[in-house]
């Protein structure tokens, strides 16, 4: 039996860059960078004091003032997002299609404003000041569950937390929903807003965290670089549109790409540190090339992970070389985190979106403040910035702690 097809038919977001697709789209081409110094909190005691964070977000402009109060930062990015996603795909959802219409997506930490704002009144106040909304503001699957309620979205209704693979966890499960006729769309991506006190603290903790460029944030994501020191945090939502084919061509839909391959892998190996011969992260890209049914000589392009640590970037180097060998060397590699920071549960959300809108406007972005490339990271990056090339097939990657990865493939629409 020939399975579905699956097509990605609109794209939304806020971003460090921008709060729309389009204008963030516009930057991350031109090479602009959204890490600046932290200003959600006083950050001046912590080693790490910048962020890519989400500028000039008012919940309002797109949810009701009571409703809005009633969310967590990151279920009003989610919401907001999802309008944006919808209207870009120009896709209603009425009461034929309700139940027909899912969201699936991930959350790695979800509401630390909610659970550090609340956890301050217990202790300045005792708990009978504590709202009977704490709860649910917090928990990680308020995210697709306030889209459906905002959205009258009936499907499926689900919440990946994997870390930094959630996004790309997320998108798999709503591609596996589309194949098996459990939906015919599925909202999908990933979303977070940790750019808090104990979030920022606590990837500190972790030696994690970029401190070398407080002085000069636009510098310090810079994946590859032998003078990377860490990654630099940030918040935001990145959101598609899966749509059988079925479905988008009856309503007469524009296609960005169409989705071919998912896979998923686990190292087995360490809480926080990927298996150092990337075995792990190789895997998860090779069950997405024979999802897809391709060779590895197929993909032109891959958006990596590339957090800019000095463990994940050697890794990932090393795991493409392992899945593509020879081939590795003619990849087209971008690392868009150089200009976005780290959206941990969000990165694969955004970073899909940047694949899916490459093969479409067939403009791959470049990877900025690679300045002295890592021998050990000695593929293309893109250093030069975005370049015009047309590929037929491109890889997403985003791998997580506790040693969780993910991979999916997209094809270009040719109609």
């Amino acid at each position: 039996m020939t399975r579905p097809r699956v097509v990605i038919t609109g794209v939304g977001g806020l971003t460090p860059l921008a709060n729309d697709m389009k204008s963030t789209w516009k930057k991350l081409l031109a090479g602009e960078s959204g890490i600046a110094p932290i200003t959600l909190f006083d950050a001046s005691a912590y080693d790490s004091r910048i962020a890519g964070e989400v500028k000039n977000f008012t919940a309002e402009d797109h949810i009701p003032v009571k409703q809005a109060r009633r969310m967590d930062r990151f279920t009003q990015f989610a919401v907001a997002s999802a309008q944006m996603l919808l209207a870009d795909a120009g896709f209603g959802i009425t009461d034929q299609n309700a139940r027909d219409t899912g969201v699936i997506l991930g959350v790695g930490l979800g509401g630390l404003h909610t659970l550090e704002t609340y956890h301050a009144k217990l202790l300045e106040s005792g708990p009978n000041k504590i709202s009977p909304f704490m709860i649910p503001m917090l928990i990680s699957n308020m995210a697709p569950g306030q889209i459906s309620i905002f959205t009258g979205a009936k499907g499926p209704n689900v919440v990946t937390t994997t870390a930094c693979a959630s996004a790309i966890h997320a998108l798999g499960s709503a591609f596996d929903a589309l194949l098996l006729g459990r939906a015919t769309a599925v909202i999908t991506g990933g979303v977070e807003a940790t750019v808090t006190p104990l979030g920022v603290a606590g990837f500190t903790a972790l030696k994690a965290l970029s401190s070398k460029y407080n002085d000069c944030p636009t510098k310090a994501s810079r994946p590859f670089d032998a003078q990377r020191d860490g990654f630099v945090i940030g918040e935001g939502a990145g959101m598609l549109l899966l749509e059988t084919l079925e479905s988008a061509q009856a309503r007469g839909a524009r296609i960005y790409a169409e989705v071919v391959g998912y896979g998923a892998s686990g190292d087995a190996y360490h809480m926080t540190a990927p298996c150092e011969s990337g075995e792990g992260m190789a895997q998860a890209m090779t069950s997405a090339l024979r999802d897809a049914g391709l060779a590895p000589q197929s993909i032109g392009h891959v958006n990596a992970h590339a957090t800019s640590t000095m463990l994940n970037d050697s890794t990932e180097t090393k795991a493409m070389k392992l899945v593509f060998g020879e081939h590795a060397q003619k990849l087209k590699i971008s690392a868009t985190k150089s200009m976005t920071g780290h959206l941990l549960g969000a990165a694969g959300g955004i970073e899909a979106v940047f694949t899916a809108l490459a093969l479409h406007d067939e403009m791959l972005p470049g990877t900025i403040n690679l300045e002295n490339p890592d021998p050990e990271c000695d593929l293309d990056y893109l250093a030069g910035g975005s370049e015009n090339v047309v590929c037929e097939y491109a890889m997403c990657n985003s791998f997580g702690f506790g040693g969780t990865n993910a991979s999916v493939i997209f094809k270009k629409w040719i109609p």
